[in-house]
């Protein structure tokens, strides 16, 4: 592929990097003169041979490391599009990978400079021969780099666009963990360690940016929702000036190699528009164009702790329907810090039965009960000890206190989740929930009656009825929500796995309790 690259002029957009320049020494033999001459027809005409023989050569496993997401060209152009009504002197794609979003760029804006940062340097030397074959080399460079460190800047108005790399906190260096959570502060924020790329790239944005500077980036859409995209969602409504929030549905495939919900924000530095709109789409035909939608007020914003909910368009309820929420509350289970430990096993015997719980402790347990969990003994057990050991008996006691040797030697003392605990060995299990439901999977939520009163952890919800219910309207209830909920009423990650968060489960809209009474009358 380097000699491919070579041979399109890689070379036109100025001297190689040390690492381009390893690579272009391995370089082979470059293709015969009428396959290089297609190439650049195809590249000319708006397609990315190279960034798919890229995107062939290296797995889906391995560029995601990297967090290198290809985007698909309807969204490229529909983001330039959008970034059109402007007149930038400068394109900065923060992850420019093969250079799809900076090769739309510059048919639309031919005079701005056009700049491409990537920490790859196949990715970078791909990204300038494409540039090069579009005849964009006299005013494109590629910055073999990481973004964050970009300073370079500009008097004229600079567009900042692209996919920024999606990789998750634990693959993230201490020092950048650091540095965002340093930078953050510098601007009166809080910022999560446990935050993915993306939210680097928003704040380092932010950061570069100056007054009038606009964007728009795709990236997962987590942070409309989890404790760590707070950041994103402060810089939106704050410095970088949301304008809107376009939510792709993975059915739309808008990352192809990860069936993940997409969102596409745009901004302008500075700005504070009184709204901001929210739409989702189904399917990239859809994806006509940016900012329009819902107008969600600013202020509604600001309060509001999870986002994803106001790109669903508002629909009147059918006659004597109600959000789940108006009758039950939806809780997740106890989380127990290490499920190795607190689990019953071989290392347990001798336990009390007072205290050990037939628990839900996995999706499959749900999932195979067939609505109903019948069976105690197909459950596992969970070991909840009380606070205070003096209330067990004797020989309870002594029985615990063995056990609690050996569970410190397993650790269970030292985890962050136990040294916040009253007692770290009290797991302090919700009482038992008449409904239990799965909220993550690659299909939709699966809900049981819970007959054996098991207890649930933090893989599963417990839903409890906020009136008294009959066992033949809970029975009734669990049926409806058993057939009638999609996946597309909660969020999708990468991978597939569709997750509802307690809060969206409680807006799912029901049956009222007059229709369920009705239906078992």
């Amino acid at each position: 592929m380097a000699s491919t690259a070579i041979a399109l002029g890689a070379d036109m957009l100025g001297a190689f990097t040390p690492q381009e320049r390893a690579l272009v020494a391995t370089a082979t033999k470059a293709p015969a003169r009428p396959i290089l001459n297609a190439l650049v027809e195809l590249i000319r005409d708006g397609h990315d041979p190279l960034g798919d023989a890229f995107c062939a050569l290296r797995t889906p496993a391995l560029r995601r490391e990297n967090g290198a997401t290809y985007t698909p060209a309807p969204i490229v152009q529909t983001m330039v599009d959008w970034a059109s009504a402007g007149t930038p002197t400068r394109v900065v794609d923060p992850g420019v990978g093969s250079a799809r979003f900076l090769m739309r760029a510059a048919a639309a804006f031919p005079k701005a400079e056009l700049v491409g940062i990537d920490i790859d340097p196949l990715a970078a030397l791909v990204a300038r021969a494409n540039l090069a074959a579009i005849g964009a080399a006299g005013r494109a460079r590629i910055v073999l780099g990481d973004y964050r460190r970009f300073d370079e800047s500009t008097t004229g108005r600079t567009l900042y666009i692209g996919n920024p790399p999606y990789v998750r906190h634990h693959q993230i260096p201490p020092k950048w963990k650091e540095w965002l959570f340093t930078e953050a502060a510098s601007i009166g924020l809080p910022a999560s360690k446990l935050a993915g790329l993306h939210v680097y790239f928003y704040l380092a944005t932010v950061l570069k940016a100056k007054p009038k500077d606009y964007g728009a980036f795709i990236t997962a859409s987590e942070w409309l929702d989890v404790n760590y995209g707070a950041l994103v969602r402060s810089l939106i409504l704050n410095q970088l000036g949301g304008q809107s929030v376009t939510v792709i549905e993975p059915t739309a495939q808008p990352f192809p190699d990860a069936a993940t919900t997409a969102a596409i924000t745009t901004f302008e530095i500075g700005a504070k528009p009184k709204s901001v709109f929210f739409r989702r789409v189904d399917n990239l035909g859809d994806l006509d164009t940016l900012g329009k939608g819902r107008k969600v007020h600013r202020d509604r914003l600001a309060v509001e702790a999870r986002w994803s909910f106001l790109t669903h368009e508002t629909q009147k309820a059918p006659e004597g329907y109600v959000e789940l929420g108006e009758l039950c509350r939806v809780h997740r289970g106890t989380v127990t810090g290490a499920n190795d430990v607190w689990i019953a096993g071989e290392h347990s015997a001798g336990l009390p039965d007072s205290v050990l719980f037939p628990t839900v402790t996995r999706a499959r347990d749900v999932l195979d009960a067939a609505g109903i969990l019948a069976d105690p003994a197909k459950l596992r057990r969970v070991i909840d000890l009380p606070p205070d050991l003096d209330e067990l008996d004797t020989s309870e006691r002594n029985a615990v206190k063995r056990f609690l040797k050996v569970a410190r030697q397993m650790g269970a003392n030292k985890g962050y989740v136990a040294s916040h605990r009253k007692a770290w060995w009290s797991v302090g299990l919700r009482r038992a929930a008449p409904i239990i439901s799965t909220y993550m999977a690659r299909r939709p939520p699966a809900f049981v009656m819970n007959q054996v009163d098991a207890r649930h952890i933090n893989i599963a919800h417990g839903l409890y009825p906020r009136d008294t219910m009959s066992e033949p309207v809970k029975q009734a209830l669990v049926d409806f929500l058993q057939s009638n909920i999609s996946q597309r009423s909660g969020r999708t990650y990468a991978g597939g796995l569709t997750k509802f968060e307690p809060r969206e489960m409680e807006r799912l809209m029901v049956p009222g309790p007059a229709l369920l009474a009705a239906g078992v009358a």
